[in-house]
């Protein structure tokens, strides 16, 4: 949510702003509402002061058995006309939240301008892609030959883009979020939580969620599925104040996510890449303005260590202005190798994706910090990651390690975790 103090008192960095995320409105447009409804304001102020005044003039009249018949009528010209001007103030401020809460946040100034992902820059690329001496298949041809994967059980049971995975696939599922939270609780000081998979509407308006993409979640009579844990845990410090010596506040949670996928009609619509319901162990900050920056580096990192320890090759990608999401001021994308993908040539697919979102989730979810050396409340930053999506991690484990005999090599942090090396054909479990 943006400050319309910003917006007053920087009009022209606003708009330009605006400009940049490819959004047409105008600070003028939204300024013109703010200065018609404080003006309404000040109207209405001022007959509430008349109104008290003159029920106070007509008992002070009345008691001195003096004619008040004036004043009850100025008293009563108040009462009818005061409604028609709260309810015009209350239409005005509706649209002006309704400015505030749909726009997108400011991006930051290092975030390249772009008008899609093929505008993204390149910052690293990690690991070495594998080679095979065969035509390797991907992660719906590897897991259907284990027996393990079965999408028409899923679409059986759900619809379309559900799956049912089983025996050594179902473990890895398992496995892989439990060797994610370890390392991020373990090595990196994250507390592990177990939110709500269900949350209210003012949760879903805390991260930015409602109400503009409203129609890309699942909602349940007055409950909405989470789409990614970061909205339960994030909004876990709303309406707080908390003192400056918890910061940073740093959480990890795997959860079931559920999206409809509105928006992404006829995109990749085999497999598990894009599904109504995934699996994903999230990363949340919430931390000092100040040090926000330094903050989205830690995470990514964290993000990025789970790849190197799964023998994962893949690059990072910092998302351009026209590709950074609604609530990010800037985002860095992790992309993981994928072998199978293009028809076995192999490409680079979204893995995690880190942002910085700073104070604009907190303004909408009134998260503040009291600052230690002046006493002033001031808003959090707050921060999410994939940690990472454990789907696709699953499919990026089945086709860089699959072998000629249909069996899976699968990397050495995950064989303890597992009991074995590799995954075999059901037959030959």
């Amino acid at each position: 949510m943006h400050d319309i103090r910003f917006i007053r008192d920087h009009p022209e960095q606003f708009t330009a702003a605006m400009q940049r995320r490819s959004v047409s409105v105008t600070a003028d447009v939204i300024l013109d509402i703010d200065r018609k409804r404080r003006s309404l304001q000040a109207a209405i102020q001022d007959m509430q002061s008349r109104r008290n005044a003159a029920s106070k003039d007509i008992g002070a009249r009345k008691a001195k058995g003096e004619d008040a018949d004036d004043l009850i009528a100025e008293v009563n010209r108040i009462k009818a006309e005061l409604p028609e001007l709260e309810n015009e103030e209350m239409a005005l401020a509706e649209t002006l939240d309704g400015y505030l809460l749909e726009l997108p946040n400011i991006l930051d100034d290092s975030v390249p301008d772009g008008v899609d992902e093929a505008d993204n820059s390149l910052l690293r690329t990690v690991g070495t892609i594998p080679t095979f001496d065969f035509v390797p298949q991907d992660h719906v041809a590897i897991g259907e030959a284990l027996g393990q994967m079965d999408f028409a059980l899923g679409a059986k049971l759900a619809g379309a883009r559900f799956v049912v995975l089983s025996g050594q696939l179902a473990r890895l599922e398992r496995a892989l979020a439990s060797f994610m939270l370890d390392t991020h609780t373990q090595q990196f000081g994250y507390v592990e939580t177990l939110p709500p998979a269900l949350v209210n509407s003012k949760t879903m308006t805390g991260t930015g969620q409602l109400p503009k993409f409203a129609e890309d979640l699942y909602k349940t009579d007055d409950k909405w599925l989470i789409p990614t844990a970061e909205v339960p845990l994030t909004n876990i410090v709303a309406d707080d104040i908390l003192e400056a010596t918890r910061l940073p506040l740093r959480m990890t949670a795997y959860t079931q996510c559920f999206r409809s996928e509105a928006g992404s009609a006829g995109r990749d619509t085999r497999g598990m890449i894009r599904q109504h319901q995934f699996s994903k162990v999230e990363l949340v900050s919430i931390c000092h303005p100040d040090h926000a920056a330094d903050e989205l580096e830690r995470m990514t990192n964290c993000a990025e260590t789970i790849l190197q320890s799964l023998e994962l090759p893949y690059r990072v990608i910092k998302l351009c202005s026209g590709d950074t999401g609604f609530s990010a001021q800037q985002t860095y994308d992790i992309e993981v190798w994928l072998a199978g993908q293009d028809d076995g040539r192999g490409m680079y697919r979204e893995i995690s994706s880190c942002s910085n979102c700073g104070p604009f989730q907190a303004r909408r979810m009134r998260a503040r910090f009291r600052d230690g050396e002046s006493g002033e409340t001031r808003f959090v930053h707050t921060l999410n990651g994939s940690g990472l999506a454990v789907g696709r991690t699953l499919i990026a484990v089945l086709e860089n390690g699959q072998q000629s005999d249909g069996s899976v090599v699968l990397p050495k942090a995950l064989h303890s975790y597992m009991g074995t090396d590799r995954l075999q054909p059901m037959a030959s479990n």
